[in-house]
């Protein structure tokens, strides 16, 4: 028998995530349906990790409109949910009389939304504030509102206080169909049929392709890749997000620091037909490495450790967001959420609420019990001398660090996948707590954690995937596959 919903998510990246835990607030069965085996794998995962301050969105657009009303938002929401963000600021860098002209025309659209902002001149100051920018620097606008933030911890968060307070997730179940009934929706997601009165749309990248399913097909969904080179940490001193003078379609190549110390240079923009393709390119990355060093020459290339690639889900309605009751009864769509999606889930989020709210018949009451407080665990980086050696005491897995790059213990590890949403695989080990995002990219630890994985699942470490099933890195002893046949060989 199908387990009955009154709201159905589909997409378990930030916006999915945010929504659910929007609508856990009410007394509504509501599930969120990913395909993956984990939140944040997709655009979430491979994005600038940005809160825009919102001076830069066309006017009168949506996302503009998200992002002025989304970036206050986060403030009290790390307070409640508790994930890494800082308000480091920005710089929009002009050279020349010509770049000016644009930086007035931001700082006018900053003015009007009351974005804090304004045009720094001096040099001096300039250098100060940012020692390694271009000597040829003509003037920056300045936004001391914009932040950086950690897009896993914020989407884990969400979900895991979702979850708490009473969402269901379904992880690892690709919806291939949706019929729609007199009373809503069956919904045949991997191996189970659901059954929703209402449906939520936020598939990111095929969220065209979702709606298709069910005749709410007015608008298309295009790729469009972006690529970064991530240095290591400390290898060069940023400290604030830089920006060029933004292009008709993209906010340009730029140089960041990131919420763990690291820098990145990146993104290009380049749409693309095929939605998996997350692949770089030299050129690609020969252009975003020319693009960076337009703001920081002394770029040390040597101290890279990753190259990456997102896809942004830009939509045929002049790339602007689409949040809208569809005309199929009970079916909305939250599509082409591209930049600055991140600064806006929140206000998403609301929104999205309120659309649920004003055009289905579901009763909204509000739940006595709602907690909106999510306690995350507890971490090496956050201990004193003092609470660790009392942490040894008690549990020697404090002692151990498995992740040298990052310092990551295997208490944290064991912690992790004991947690509401456990970590099961590799990929959901680091994203948590950053094991194989160092300098070595897992070279030392990626053993340990296995093994760890595969005691504390009590599997077998051949049955521990890196992400999906079907992504396992150890097949078979080396000493047996020593013995076998390579293809083609007789035995």
């Amino acid at each position: 028998m199908m387990k009955p919903y009154d709201i159905a998510i589909i997409g378990g990246g930030v916006i999915g995530c945010s929504i659910a835990r929007w609508v856990s607030k009410y007394r509504l069965k509501t599930i969120l349906i990913e395909k993956h085996a984990d939140v944040a794998t997709e655009t979430t995962k491979g994005n600038s990790a940005i809160i825009h301050a919102g001076y830069a969105s066309s006017e009168g657009s949506l996302q503009s409109e998200m992002n002025v009303k989304g970036n206050p938002m986060f403030d009290q929401l790390q307070k409640e949910i508790n994930f890494d963000f800082k308000r480091v600021g920005s710089f929009v860098v002009a050279f020349n009389d010509e770049d000016m002209k644009d930086l007035q025309k931001e700082q006018n659209q900053a003015d009007k939304r009351n974005i804090p902002s304004e045009i720094i001149t001096d040099i001096k100051r300039i250098k100060i504030m940012e020692p390694n920018i271009a000597d040829n620097v003509k003037a920056v606008l300045y936004a001391p509102s914009a932040g950086i933030i950690w897009p896993f911890g914020l989407t884990i968060g969400l979900a895991e206080n979702a979850y708490d307070n009473g969402v269901d997730l379904l992880f690892s179940s690709p919806v291939t169909e949706i019929q729609q009934k007199s009373n809503g929706f069956i919904i045949q997601a991997g191996q189970k049929q659901l059954n929703a009165k209402v449906i939520i749309n936020a598939a990111g990248v095929y969220a065209d392709e979702i709606a298709r399913m069910v005749g709410a097909d007015n608008f298309t969904i295009t790729p469009r890749k972006g690529e970064y080179i991530l240095m290591d940490r400390n290898a060069i001193p940023v400290n604030h997000i830089l920006f060029p003078i933004p292009t008709p379609v993209s906010k340009g190549i730029l140089v960041c620091p990131t919420i763990e110390g690291h820098t990145f240079i990146g993104p290009n923009s380049n749409a693309q037909n095929d939605k998996e393709d997350v692949s770089t390119t030299s050129a690609g990355l020969n252009e975003i490495i020319r693009g960076g060093r337009k703001l920081l020459p002394s770029i040390p290339l040597r101290k890279a450790i990753a190259n990456f690639a997102g896809l942004r889900a830009v939509s045929d309605r002049d790339g602007d967001f689409i949040i809208e009751a569809s005309e199929v009864e009970n079916f909305i769509n939250v599509a082409g959420i591209c930049s600055p999606g991140l600064s806006s889930c929140l206000a998403i989020a609301d929104l999205v609420t309120d659309i649920v709210k004003n055009h289905t018949t579901l009763s909204f009451g509000e739940k006595d019990s709602w907690n909106p407080i999510r306690f995350p665990q507890q971490r090496l980086k956050d201990m004193n001398e003092d609470t660790l050696a009392q942490a040894i005491k008690n549990r020697p897995e404090w002692g151990r660090v498995i992740c040298r790059c990052e310092t990551v213990t295997e208490a944290e590890i064991i912690d992790a996948i004991h947690r509401p949403i456990g970590a099961t695989t590799l990929d959901m080990i680091k994203v948590r707590l950053r094991p194989r995002m160092g300098r070595c990219n897992g070279g030392f630890c990626t053993p340990k954690l296995l093994k760890i994985l595969s005691r504390e699942l009590d599997k077998l470490v051949t049955e521990i995937p890196k992400n999906d099933e079907g992504s396992e890195m150890v097949t078979d002893r080396t000493k047996f596959i020593e013995n076998k046949p390579w293809k083609g060989e007789t035995p």
